[in-house]
């Protein structure tokens, strides 16, 4: 099947551009499956807010006036959208379009990947099947066309978020997601980060392939970067089959993402401060996006503040809220000796490679800057702690320009606005 793709690193693509593509992205789908009269739109959950995967669904609504249509967000653990994230991501939907995920009680399994192929790609450090289960919602059998909507962004536990981690992990059961969670920490984040092959990316292609290959399926991505200070640009749109018969339009987002998304600079920040949008980061579960996004930057013994205006709680729900809690950022070791201690964090294996992803290793100082979550309940974790008010007094984040401020070294900061939209690495020695 032939792929589309449009745009370029420097592109900034605008509302008609946009519509003439999605045009086209239908046009692809009528000759693979003919008309769609009954549609599955799978768009990102407002914790990718600035996919623009928003517009896309709302484009596609209006293109398809004669369809029946429903929009299931992929918000795989993430906490179901409520009627002020539906309105700010997804504009004027009328709200009974939406189908809600239930990644517990609401997937069915269609098989497993043998333990075999998990064995194989780490050596041995892991055996496991991979359980092929998928929300009952997109495996129904009632679609003309199912689109997979989102964007292509350096991701901690797949290497490159989107194309089949939209369904196997946005739309996966709790099983797949704390399996392919655990993998990638296993796997070495820091070795994966920005990469478009990975361990988790083999296994949940391979899902894919055995378990969705008879969907009408196609896939829509976005590459989103900064064009200045507050303001972000669509650098491109990619559509395709999944990776049974296509995997081009994956690939070609990948690099392009892995070109404006991933900054690599020649020396590693002392300070650095990253502001948290209040709407899209409510938990550290999200928030630690701030340590997994730059930690490859930051010198040793650096100190990264994190402005969390918005952070009520550790987890995105009671049970991964409780084990982190209790369990902590602490590390590596500590974490493969609390899976093994505490059966309550083995079945949730998902909440353990979050863990182990949000510890500095010792190497750097974490201190969250909060209002709604207290010193003690910060500290209880494992970070440090600085109140919220301060830490705006101190540094000013309405003044920072996005990067250095002053000289890069020890006497500058280093700003991230949003850490959803990058990766920051060190230079190579």
């Amino acid at each position: 099947m032939r792929t589309l793709s449009l745009g370029n690193s420097g592109a900034d693509l605008q509302p008609k551009e946009i519509r003439s593509f999605l045009e086209s992205v239908l046009e692809l789908a009528r000759e693979a499956y003919g008309p769609p009269r009954r549609v599955l739109l799978v768009p990102p959950d407002h914790t990718r807010l600035h996919s623009k995967a928003g517009l896309l669904t709302q484009i596609l609504v209006d293109l398809l006036p004669e369809a029946s249509i429903r929009i299931l967000p992929a918000t795989g653990t993430h906490r179901p959208m409520g009627a002020p994230e539906l309105a700010q991501m997804f504009g004027g939907l009328d709200p009974g379009l939406f189908l809600a995920h239930d990644h517990r009680r609401g997937v069915r399994r269609l098989g497993s990947i043998e333990a075999s192929f998990v064995e194989a790609l780490t050596g041995g450090r892991l055996s496991f099947e991979y359980p092929g289960d998928y929300a009952s919602a997109l495996v129904s059998g009632e679609w003309d066309l199912i689109l997979s909507l989102g964007q292509v962004v350096p991701h901690e536990v797949v290497g490159m978020a989107n194309y089949t981690k939209n369904l196997a992990v946005g739309l996966g059961g709790a099983s797949a997601i704390d399996y392919s969670h655990w993998l990638g920490a296993v796997s070495n984040l820091e070795s994966m980060m920005g990469e478009a092959e990975s361990p988790v990316r083999a296994v949940l292609d391979e899902s894919a392939r055995r378990f969705l290959s008879a969907l009408p399926l196609l896939y829509v991505h976005t590459v989103v970067s900064r064009r200045d200070v507050g303001a972000l640009a669509l650098r491109g749109l990619f559509a395709g089959p999944g990776p049974d018969k296509n995997r081009s339009c994956y690939l070609e987002a990948a690099a392009l993402a892995q070109e404006v998304n991933i900054e690599v600079l020649p020396e590693g920040p002392q300070t650095c401060v990253v502001s948290l949008d209040p709407m899209e980061f409510r938990s550290t579960w999200l928030g630690n996006k701030a340590v997994y996004r730059t930690r490859m930057a930051l010198a040793d013994g650096a100190g990264l503040y994190i402005l969390a205006s918005g952070v009520e709680r550790f987890g995105e729900d009671p049970t991964v809220d409780g084990l982190i809690r209790r369990h902590g950022y602490r590390g590596t070791e500590a974490t493969l000796a609390a899976v093994d201690a505490d059966p309550e964090l083995r079945a949730n294996l998902s909440a353990a490679a979050h863990l182990v992803h949000g510890s500095s290793e010792g190497r750097f100082r974490i201190t969250y800057c909060t209002k709604a979550l207290s010193r003690r309940e910060v500290e209880g974790v494992g970070y440090s702690w600085m109140d919220l008010d301060e830490a705006l007094e101190r540094f000013r984040p309405q003044s920072l320009a996005e990067g250095w401020n002053g000289r890069p070294g020890p006497q500058g900061i280093f700003y991230v606005s949003n850490p959803a939209l990058g990766l920051w690495k060190r230079a190579r020695k």
